[in-house]
């Protein structure tokens, strides 16, 4: 080793090496030793005087156990974040591609007078699909489940004037056209269904059991309007915050907060 030179890893004494090239006092006991010091994420190398040794060691492992109790900290602040973070949920417009597209009123659902392509407004599935249904004017009847997002499980419908372009069973996205919107007088009707699609959710017991005959306008109704706001849809003229019958516990009763808008 060329003279001079200091061994790392070995304990260094005055005694052992002078700064200035001559002689040290004579090394302290061991119990003089002392690790240095850590403060608040630095390191401060405690200086040898007199009476100590500074061992390389100590201050190594002092270190160590610093950086991995800020790695812990530093994951469970990202683990929180992640947990709190915001979900976006790709609900969109389903009248986007309407021409002329004329909200007209809330009863069991919502009314819509226009024409063109009607979207899902998010992932799910049909359930049903006829232009040939008896029970609505028009003969339109489409249904699917919603399969993402806070409406998960819940059926949407779309009724009267309007044609299917797509099968039971077949999966749908909001970029899916479910149907077209004929230019007629009846125009259509979209809000909740039963969860086995047999009709309106307004006329179940659990929502008052409200039918074509009112009154109107019905809580469900204008839950599902609130739920069209929320993704740019106009407001039905007779939209308000009071309605009739009941609004069962699995809807949101605030969309835009529920879709984070």
């Amino acid at each position: 080793m060329a003279a001079g030179a200091v061994a790392v890893g070995a304990a260094v004494t005055p005694a052992a090496v002078s700064w200035l090239g001559q002689p040290g006092p004579a090394a302290a006991p061991a119990a003089a030793l002392r690790p240095p010091s850590v403060n608040h994420g630095h390191t401060a190398v405690a200086r040898a005087d007199a009476g100590s040794t500074y061992q390389l060691g100590s201050y190594i492992s002092a270190v160590r156990r610093q950086a991995q109790h800020a790695a812990v900290e530093r994951a469970t602040r990202r683990h929180r974040r992640k947990k709190h973070a915001t979900v976006t949920v790709n609900y969109e417009d389903p009248f986007r591609g309407i021409s002329g597209l004329i909200p007209q009123r809330v009863d069991m659902g919502v009314d819509f007078a226009g024409s063109g392509p009607v979207y899902a407004i998010g992932d799910g599935v049909v359930t049903a699909a006829t232009g040939t249904s008896g029970g609505w004017p028009g003969g339109g009847w489409i249904t699917y489940q919603i399969t993402d997002g806070p409406a998960a499980g819940d059926v949407v419908y779309v009724a009267e004037d309007v044609r299917p372009t797509v099968t039971a069973g077949e999966k749908v996205t909001s970029s899916t056209v479910i149907g077209t919107m004929l230019a007629g007088g009846l125009g259509i009707e979209t809000g909740w269904a039963m969860p086995d699609s047999a009709s309106a959710e307004s006329q179940l017991a659990e929502a008052g059991g409200i039918s074509g005959g009112g009154p109107f306008p019905t809580l469900v109704g204008l839950n599902f309007d609130e739920l069209l706001q929320a993704v740019g849809v106009p407001a039905a003229p007779n939209f308000a915050p009071n309605g009739y019958g009941t609004l069962p516990s699995r809807f949101p009763a605030d969309w835009a907060a529920a879709l984070g808008r």
